[in-house]
Protein backbone atom coordinates (compact mmCIF):
# COMPACT_ATOMS: atom_id res chain seq x y z
CA UNK A 1 0.00 0.00 0.00
CA UNK A 2 1.36 3.21 -1.32
CA UNK A 3 1.98 5.80 1.80
CA UNK A 4 0.04 8.92 2.13
CA UNK A 5 1.30 12.53 3.00
CA UNK A 6 1.10 13.68 6.78
CA UNK A 7 -1.15 16.88 5.50
CA UNK A 8 -3.20 14.36 3.98
CA UNK A 9 -3.53 12.41 7.13
CA UNK A 10 -4.13 15.12 9.46
CA UNK A 11 -6.98 15.92 6.99
CA UNK A 12 -8.73 12.82 7.62
CA UNK A 13 -8.31 12.59 10.97
CA UNK A 14 -9.98 15.88 11.77
CA UNK A 15 -13.13 14.97 9.28
CA UNK A 16 -14.04 11.14 8.72
CA UNK A 17 -15.71 10.21 5.72
CA UNK A 18 -18.75 8.41 5.44
CA UNK A 19 -18.15 4.92 5.50
CA UNK A 20 -18.97 4.26 1.73
CA UNK A 21 -16.19 6.94 0.79
CA UNK A 22 -13.32 5.38 3.31
CA UNK A 23 -13.90 2.22 1.02
CA UNK A 24 -14.08 4.03 -2.41
CA UNK A 25 -11.06 5.60 -1.62
CA UNK A 26 -9.05 2.02 -0.57
CA UNK A 27 -10.43 0.73 -3.95
CA UNK A 28 -9.26 3.80 -6.29
CA UNK A 29 -5.70 2.90 -5.11
CA UNK A 30 -2.83 2.94 -8.13
CA UNK A 31 -3.24 0.04 -9.56
CA UNK A 32 -0.24 -1.86 -11.08
CA UNK A 33 0.20 -2.40 -14.88
CA UNK A 34 -1.42 -5.50 -16.18
CA UNK A 35 0.81 -5.58 -19.17
CA UNK A 36 4.31 -4.70 -19.81
CA UNK A 37 5.88 -3.91 -23.14
CA UNK A 38 9.35 -4.60 -25.04
CA UNK A 39 10.29 -2.26 -27.81
CA UNK A 40 12.71 -3.10 -29.91
CA UNK A 41 14.80 -1.01 -32.34
CA UNK A 42 16.74 -1.32 -35.32
CA UNK A 43 19.07 0.80 -37.46
CA UNK A 44 21.59 0.27 -40.34
CA UNK A 45 23.58 3.18 -39.22
CA UNK A 46 26.61 3.17 -42.20
CA UNK A 47 29.47 3.71 -39.68
CA UNK A 48 29.08 5.38 -36.15
CA UNK A 49 31.58 8.29 -36.19
CA UNK A 50 28.98 11.24 -36.88
CA UNK A 51 27.16 9.71 -33.53
CA UNK A 52 30.10 10.03 -31.00
CA UNK A 53 30.09 13.82 -31.83
CA UNK A 54 28.49 16.23 -29.63
CA UNK A 55 24.97 16.19 -29.70
CA UNK A 56 24.13 18.80 -32.29
CA UNK A 57 20.72 20.13 -33.79
CA UNK A 58 20.95 17.70 -36.85
CA UNK A 59 22.98 15.79 -39.38
CA UNK A 60 22.30 18.61 -41.37
CA UNK A 61 19.49 20.66 -41.26
CA UNK A 62 19.60 21.63 -44.66
CA UNK A 63 17.13 18.65 -45.36
CA UNK A 64 14.04 20.76 -44.63
CA UNK A 65 11.49 19.71 -41.46
CA UNK A 66 8.30 18.79 -42.87
CA UNK A 67 6.08 21.67 -40.93
CA UNK A 68 2.89 20.07 -41.22
CA UNK A 69 3.51 17.16 -39.35
CA UNK A 70 5.90 19.11 -37.45
CA UNK A 71 9.13 16.91 -37.91
CA UNK A 72 11.83 18.36 -36.02
CA UNK A 73 15.31 17.58 -37.53
CA UNK A 74 16.13 14.29 -35.99
CA UNK A 75 20.31 14.87 -33.84
CA UNK A 76 23.08 12.59 -34.85
CA UNK A 77 23.55 11.15 -30.86
CA UNK A 78 23.12 8.28 -30.15
CA UNK A 79 21.18 9.54 -26.38
CA UNK A 80 19.47 11.78 -28.29
CA UNK A 81 17.89 9.08 -30.62
CA UNK A 82 17.42 6.89 -27.60
CA UNK A 83 15.98 9.76 -25.66
CA UNK A 84 13.33 10.89 -29.01
CA UNK A 85 12.45 6.60 -29.30
CA UNK A 86 10.71 6.88 -25.45
CA UNK A 87 14.02 4.70 -24.55
CA UNK A 88 13.81 1.55 -26.19
CA UNK A 89 14.21 -1.69 -24.40
CA UNK A 90 16.98 -3.24 -26.94
CA UNK A 91 18.63 -0.82 -30.17
CA UNK A 92 20.08 -3.10 -32.95
CA UNK A 93 22.95 -1.20 -34.66
CA UNK A 94 24.49 -2.75 -38.03
CA UNK A 95 27.34 -1.58 -40.19
CA UNK A 96 29.17 -0.03 -37.08
CA UNK A 97 32.54 0.04 -38.91
CA UNK A 98 35.21 -0.49 -35.94
CA UNK A 99 38.08 -1.68 -36.26
CA UNK A 100 38.17 -4.28 -34.21
CA UNK A 101 41.24 -3.72 -31.97
CA UNK A 102 40.40 0.07 -31.79
CA UNK A 103 39.40 0.16 -27.81
CA UNK A 104 38.89 3.84 -27.71
CA UNK A 105 36.17 3.60 -30.44
CA UNK A 106 34.84 0.91 -28.52
CA UNK A 107 35.11 2.77 -25.50
CA UNK A 108 33.31 5.96 -26.94
CA UNK A 109 30.27 4.17 -28.06
CA UNK A 110 30.15 2.73 -24.40
CA UNK A 111 30.43 6.12 -23.07
CA UNK A 112 27.89 7.75 -25.26
CA UNK A 113 25.05 5.68 -24.42
CA UNK A 114 25.32 5.97 -20.49
CA UNK A 115 22.91 8.04 -18.67
CA UNK A 116 24.90 11.54 -18.37
CA UNK A 117 24.86 13.39 -14.80
CA UNK A 118 22.61 16.42 -15.87
CA UNK A 119 19.76 14.27 -17.62
CA UNK A 120 16.57 14.24 -16.22
CA UNK A 121 15.52 11.48 -13.51
CA UNK A 122 13.49 10.30 -16.10
CA UNK A 123 16.42 9.27 -18.04
CA UNK A 124 17.64 5.69 -18.52
CA UNK A 125 20.86 4.15 -18.81
CA UNK A 126 22.61 1.88 -21.42
CA UNK A 127 25.18 -0.69 -22.54
CA UNK A 128 26.98 -1.65 -25.79
CA UNK A 129 27.53 -5.11 -26.96
CA UNK A 130 29.45 -5.68 -29.88
CA UNK A 131 30.38 -8.53 -32.91
CA UNK A 132 33.29 -7.02 -34.38
CA UNK A 133 34.83 -8.79 -37.36
CA UNK A 134 37.80 -11.38 -37.12
CA UNK A 135 38.15 -12.49 -40.38
CA UNK A 136 41.46 -12.34 -42.08
CA UNK A 137 40.70 -12.58 -45.62
CA UNK A 138 37.22 -11.37 -45.83
CA UNK A 139 36.75 -8.39 -43.47
CA UNK A 140 40.17 -6.41 -44.36
CA UNK A 141 39.27 -3.28 -46.50
CA UNK A 142 39.03 0.48 -45.17
CA UNK A 143 41.34 -0.26 -42.50
CA UNK A 144 39.10 -3.24 -41.27
CA UNK A 145 36.68 -0.72 -40.47
CA UNK A 146 33.69 -3.08 -42.46
CA UNK A 147 30.82 -4.68 -41.24
CA UNK A 148 29.93 -5.16 -37.15
CA UNK A 149 27.03 -4.92 -35.09
CA UNK A 150 26.45 -3.64 -31.60
CA UNK A 151 23.07 -4.23 -29.34
CA UNK A 152 22.54 -1.70 -27.44
CA UNK A 153 20.61 -2.82 -24.25
CA UNK A 154 18.93 -1.01 -21.45
CA UNK A 155 20.49 -1.60 -18.19
CA UNK A 156 17.47 -2.62 -16.33
CA UNK A 157 16.56 -4.95 -18.53
CA UNK A 158 20.00 -6.41 -18.86
CA UNK A 159 20.20 -6.64 -15.13
CA UNK A 160 16.29 -8.41 -14.74
CA UNK A 161 16.51 -10.62 -17.97
CA UNK A 162 19.87 -10.96 -20.09
CA UNK A 163 21.60 -14.38 -19.18
CA UNK A 164 24.28 -14.32 -21.73
CA UNK A 165 25.15 -11.96 -25.23
CA UNK A 166 27.36 -14.34 -27.64
CA UNK A 167 28.62 -14.01 -31.28
CA UNK A 168 28.12 -17.39 -33.78
CA UNK A 169 30.65 -19.60 -34.18
CA UNK A 170 29.76 -19.87 -37.95
CA UNK A 171 30.39 -16.50 -38.65
CA UNK A 172 33.81 -14.58 -38.47
CA UNK A 173 32.50 -10.61 -39.89
CA UNK A 174 31.01 -9.48 -37.28
CA UNK A 175 27.50 -10.03 -38.46
CA UNK A 176 25.85 -11.15 -35.64
CA UNK A 177 24.90 -10.91 -31.97
CA UNK A 178 22.65 -12.93 -29.59
CA UNK A 179 21.11 -11.90 -26.53
CA UNK A 180 19.69 -14.52 -24.49
CA UNK A 181 17.26 -13.73 -21.87
CA UNK A 182 15.55 -15.50 -19.30
CA UNK A 183 11.97 -16.44 -18.46
CA UNK A 184 10.48 -14.14 -16.10
CA UNK A 185 7.48 -11.48 -15.17
CA UNK A 186 5.11 -13.04 -17.61
CA UNK A 187 7.85 -12.74 -20.81
CA UNK A 188 9.06 -15.80 -22.46
CA UNK A 189 12.35 -17.16 -22.73
CA UNK A 190 13.80 -14.40 -25.45
CA UNK A 191 16.66 -15.25 -28.23
CA UNK A 192 17.53 -11.24 -30.23
CA UNK A 193 19.31 -11.88 -32.83
CA UNK A 194 20.94 -8.81 -34.49
CA UNK A 195 21.78 -9.04 -37.84
CA UNK A 196 24.17 -7.53 -40.96
CA UNK A 197 22.76 -10.02 -43.71
CA UNK A 198 25.08 -10.64 -46.72
CA UNK A 199 24.86 -8.64 -49.37
CA UNK A 200 24.69 -10.81 -52.13
CA UNK A 201 27.61 -9.97 -55.15
CA UNK A 202 29.93 -11.85 -57.73
CA UNK A 203 33.15 -10.25 -55.84
CA UNK A 204 35.00 -13.23 -54.19
CA UNK A 205 34.47 -15.14 -50.57
CA UNK A 206 37.25 -16.03 -49.62
CA UNK A 207 37.76 -19.47 -46.86
CA UNK A 208 38.31 -17.48 -43.67
CA UNK A 209 40.88 -20.23 -42.56
CA UNK A 210 42.82 -20.89 -46.05
CA UNK A 211 42.32 -17.60 -47.76
CA UNK A 212 41.58 -19.81 -50.82
CA UNK A 213 38.77 -18.71 -53.19
CA UNK A 214 35.50 -21.24 -52.75
CA UNK A 215 32.93 -18.87 -54.19
CA UNK A 216 30.54 -15.54 -54.40
CA UNK A 217 29.37 -13.58 -51.93
CA UNK A 218 26.41 -14.47 -53.27
CA UNK A 219 27.54 -18.02 -52.09
CA UNK A 220 28.24 -17.10 -48.75
CA UNK A 221 24.70 -14.60 -48.49
CA UNK A 222 23.00 -18.41 -49.23
CA UNK A 223 24.91 -20.34 -46.53
CA UNK A 224 24.81 -17.80 -44.09
CA UNK A 225 20.81 -18.25 -44.40
CA UNK A 226 21.33 -21.80 -44.00
CA UNK A 227 23.69 -21.45 -40.84
CA UNK A 228 20.91 -18.97 -39.13
CA UNK A 229 18.09 -20.69 -40.05
CA UNK A 230 19.82 -23.52 -37.85
CA UNK A 231 20.62 -21.35 -35.23
CA UNK A 232 16.92 -19.95 -34.88
CA UNK A 233 15.79 -23.74 -34.90
CA UNK A 234 18.20 -25.08 -32.38
CA UNK A 235 16.95 -21.96 -30.44
CA UNK A 236 13.53 -22.60 -30.48
CA UNK A 237 13.96 -25.99 -29.62
CA UNK A 238 15.29 -24.76 -26.79
CA UNK A 239 11.80 -23.14 -25.03
CA UNK A 240 13.73 -19.60 -26.75
CA UNK A 241 11.04 -17.23 -28.71
CA UNK A 242 13.34 -15.58 -31.42
CA UNK A 243 13.45 -11.99 -32.78
CA UNK A 244 15.76 -11.17 -35.86
CA UNK A 245 16.67 -7.85 -36.11
CA UNK A 246 18.75 -6.10 -39.08
CA UNK A 247 19.20 -5.42 -41.97
CA UNK A 248 18.48 -8.50 -44.39
CA UNK A 249 20.10 -7.23 -47.49
CA UNK A 250 16.57 -8.61 -49.35
CA UNK A 251 13.53 -6.65 -50.23
CA UNK A 252 10.90 -9.75 -50.39
CA UNK A 253 8.18 -8.12 -52.84
CA UNK A 254 6.82 -5.85 -55.69
CA UNK A 255 5.27 -3.57 -52.31
CA UNK A 256 9.26 -3.53 -50.89
CA UNK A 257 10.88 -1.57 -53.54
CA UNK A 258 10.45 1.34 -55.10
CA UNK A 259 9.87 2.34 -58.10
CA UNK A 260 10.29 -1.70 -58.60
CA UNK A 261 11.88 -4.67 -56.88
CA UNK A 262 15.54 -5.53 -58.12
CA UNK A 263 15.16 -8.54 -60.39
CA UNK A 264 18.68 -8.25 -62.18
CA UNK A 265 20.73 -10.43 -61.83
CA UNK A 266 18.71 -13.27 -61.18
CA UNK A 267 20.75 -14.64 -58.55
CA UNK A 268 19.04 -11.64 -56.73
CA UNK A 269 15.83 -13.70 -56.89
CA UNK A 270 17.34 -16.85 -55.87
CA UNK A 271 18.81 -14.90 -52.47
CA UNK A 272 15.17 -13.92 -52.61
CA UNK A 273 13.65 -17.07 -52.97
CA UNK A 274 15.70 -19.05 -50.31
CA UNK A 275 15.15 -16.83 -47.48
CA UNK A 276 11.27 -16.79 -48.34
CA UNK A 277 11.45 -20.31 -48.19
CA UNK A 278 13.52 -21.11 -44.84
CA UNK A 279 12.00 -18.11 -42.86
CA UNK A 280 9.06 -17.09 -43.45
CA UNK A 281 7.21 -19.65 -45.60
CA UNK A 282 4.18 -21.79 -44.20
CA UNK A 283 5.97 -23.99 -42.85
CA UNK A 284 3.41 -26.81 -44.71
CA UNK A 285 4.04 -25.08 -47.93
CA UNK A 286 7.54 -24.36 -47.85
CA UNK A 287 8.97 -24.51 -51.12
CA UNK A 288 12.65 -26.23 -51.18
CA UNK A 289 15.16 -23.52 -50.34
CA UNK A 290 18.93 -23.10 -52.34
CA UNK A 291 21.81 -24.01 -50.59
CA UNK A 292 25.47 -23.76 -51.75
CA UNK A 293 28.32 -25.98 -52.51
CA UNK A 294 30.96 -23.39 -50.84
CA UNK A 295 33.76 -26.03 -52.13
CA UNK A 296 32.75 -25.87 -55.73
CA UNK A 297 31.86 -22.07 -55.24
CA UNK A 298 28.02 -22.90 -56.62
CA UNK A 299 24.65 -22.70 -55.71
CA UNK A 300 22.38 -25.86 -55.73
CA UNK A 301 18.87 -27.19 -54.80
CA UNK A 302 18.07 -28.21 -51.53
CA UNK A 303 17.63 -31.68 -53.29
CA UNK A 304 20.96 -31.77 -55.13
CA UNK A 305 22.75 -31.51 -51.71
CA UNK A 306 22.93 -34.70 -49.31
CA UNK A 307 23.86 -32.61 -45.94
CA UNK A 308 20.70 -30.88 -46.12
CA UNK A 309 17.17 -32.10 -45.97
CA UNK A 310 14.71 -33.30 -48.35
CA UNK A 311 12.30 -31.26 -50.53
CA UNK A 312 9.42 -33.56 -48.81
CA UNK A 313 11.21 -33.38 -45.43
CA UNK A 314 11.66 -29.17 -45.25
CA UNK A 315 9.91 -27.17 -42.72
CA UNK A 316 10.51 -23.52 -42.68
CA UNK A 317 11.15 -21.81 -39.39
CA UNK A 318 8.07 -19.66 -40.55
CA UNK A 319 9.21 -16.47 -38.39
CA UNK A 320 6.44 -13.51 -38.89
CA UNK A 321 7.20 -9.78 -40.81
CA UNK A 322 6.28 -7.78 -37.96
CA UNK A 323 5.53 -4.79 -40.27
CA UNK A 324 4.18 -6.92 -43.53
CA UNK A 325 1.73 -8.66 -40.53
CA UNK A 326 0.41 -5.20 -39.21
CA UNK A 327 0.38 -3.21 -42.59
CA UNK A 328 -0.45 -5.89 -45.85
CA UNK A 329 -0.98 -3.80 -48.25
CA UNK A 330 1.33 -0.99 -46.74
CA UNK A 331 4.62 0.93 -49.05
CA UNK A 332 7.17 1.49 -46.49
CA UNK A 333 10.84 1.92 -47.04
CA UNK A 334 13.82 1.73 -45.26
CA UNK A 335 17.29 1.76 -47.40
CA UNK A 336 17.22 5.31 -49.02
CA UNK A 337 21.00 5.84 -51.01
CA UNK A 338 22.79 8.87 -50.41
CA UNK A 339 23.21 9.42 -54.03
CA UNK A 340 20.10 10.02 -55.18
CA UNK A 341 17.17 12.23 -54.14
CA UNK A 342 14.95 10.90 -51.28
CA UNK A 343 12.53 8.37 -52.04
CA UNK A 344 13.90 8.45 -55.33
CA UNK A 345 14.85 4.87 -55.22
CA UNK A 346 14.31 2.96 -52.24
CA UNK A 347 14.24 -0.79 -50.19
CA UNK A 348 12.41 -2.24 -47.53
CA UNK A 349 15.56 -4.19 -46.40
CA UNK A 350 15.89 -3.99 -42.86
CA UNK A 351 13.23 -5.91 -40.72
CA UNK A 352 12.08 -7.33 -37.45
CA UNK A 353 10.97 -11.22 -37.81
CA UNK A 354 9.60 -13.06 -34.89
CA UNK A 355 9.06 -16.91 -33.77
CA UNK A 356 5.52 -17.69 -34.74
CA UNK A 357 4.90 -18.27 -30.77
CA UNK A 358 5.09 -14.30 -30.31
CA UNK A 359 2.59 -13.22 -32.92
CA UNK A 360 -0.13 -12.62 -30.31
CA UNK A 361 1.98 -10.10 -28.60
CA UNK A 362 2.60 -7.85 -31.64
CA UNK A 363 1.55 -4.74 -31.26
CA UNK A 364 3.10 -2.33 -33.74
CA UNK A 365 6.13 -2.40 -36.45
CA UNK A 366 6.72 0.68 -38.57
CA UNK A 367 9.86 2.96 -39.69
CA UNK A 368 11.06 6.33 -39.61
CA UNK A 369 11.36 6.85 -43.07
CA UNK A 370 11.82 10.99 -43.07
CA UNK A 371 15.19 12.44 -44.14
CA UNK A 372 15.72 13.81 -40.58
CA UNK A 373 15.68 10.37 -39.29
CA UNK A 374 17.88 8.36 -41.46
CA UNK A 375 20.38 11.31 -40.47
CA UNK A 376 24.04 10.38 -41.37
CA UNK A 377 22.90 6.66 -42.28
CA UNK A 378 21.45 5.71 -45.72
CA UNK A 379 18.77 3.35 -43.59
CA UNK A 380 15.93 4.61 -41.63
CA UNK A 381 15.28 3.05 -37.98
CA UNK A 382 12.34 0.57 -38.10
CA UNK A 383 10.59 -0.94 -34.85
CA UNK A 384 8.42 -3.44 -33.11
CA UNK A 385 6.46 -3.13 -29.85
CA UNK A 386 5.63 -6.57 -28.43
CA UNK A 387 3.63 -6.64 -25.53
CA UNK A 388 2.99 -9.23 -22.71
CA UNK A 389 0.53 -9.91 -19.86
CA UNK A 390 2.33 -9.24 -16.90
CA UNK A 391 2.60 -12.44 -14.44
CA UNK A 392 0.25 -12.01 -11.51
CA UNK A 393 2.89 -13.47 -9.35
CA UNK A 394 6.14 -11.40 -10.16
CA UNK A 395 5.64 -8.82 -8.05
CA UNK A 396 6.91 -10.55 -5.37
CA UNK A 397 9.65 -11.75 -6.89
CA UNK A 398 11.50 -8.51 -6.34
CA UNK A 399 9.73 -7.78 -3.08
CA UNK A 400 6.21 -6.70 -2.67
CA UNK A 401 6.66 -3.34 -4.80
CA UNK A 402 9.53 -3.50 -6.27
CA UNK A 403 10.68 -0.53 -8.63
CA UNK A 404 12.26 -0.43 -12.01
CA UNK A 405 15.77 0.48 -12.31
CA UNK A 406 17.05 2.71 -14.51
CA UNK A 407 20.51 1.33 -14.40
CA UNK A 408 21.93 4.38 -11.58
CA UNK A 409 20.59 2.62 -8.19
CA UNK A 410 17.50 4.33 -8.06
CA UNK A 411 14.10 3.22 -8.62
CA UNK A 412 10.63 4.17 -10.14
CA UNK A 413 7.47 2.79 -8.42
CA UNK A 414 6.12 0.37 -10.68
CA UNK A 415 3.05 2.00 -11.08
CA UNK A 416 4.80 4.59 -13.27
CA UNK A 417 6.60 2.16 -15.66
CA UNK A 418 6.79 -0.89 -17.59
CA UNK A 419 8.76 -3.55 -16.44
CA UNK A 420 10.93 -3.54 -19.65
Amino acid sequence: MFAKNSIQESHERQISPPGSKRKRRRLEEPARPQHQSLNVYSWNVNGIAPFLQPSVASYFQAASSDGNTGQSAAKASLRDFLRRHDWPTVLCLQEVKINPDDAATIRAVEKAVRRQANEPDDAYDYEAHFSLPSDDYNARGFGRKVYGVCSIIRSDFRKRFVQKIRPVSWDAEGRFLITETRAAFGIPKLAIINIYAVNGTDNPYKDPNTGKVIGTRHDRKLRVHEQLEAEVRQLEANSFSVVCSGDINIARTPLDGHPNLRTFPNQHCLNRADFEARFLADSTNAAPPIVTSPEQGRTTNVTDTPSVPSTTDFRSVSMVDTFRHLHPTQRGYTYYPRTKPFGASCDRVDMILISRALQSNLKKAGMHETVQERGPSDHAPVYAELEFELDPGAEFEFGNDPGNERGDGETVPSTARTLV
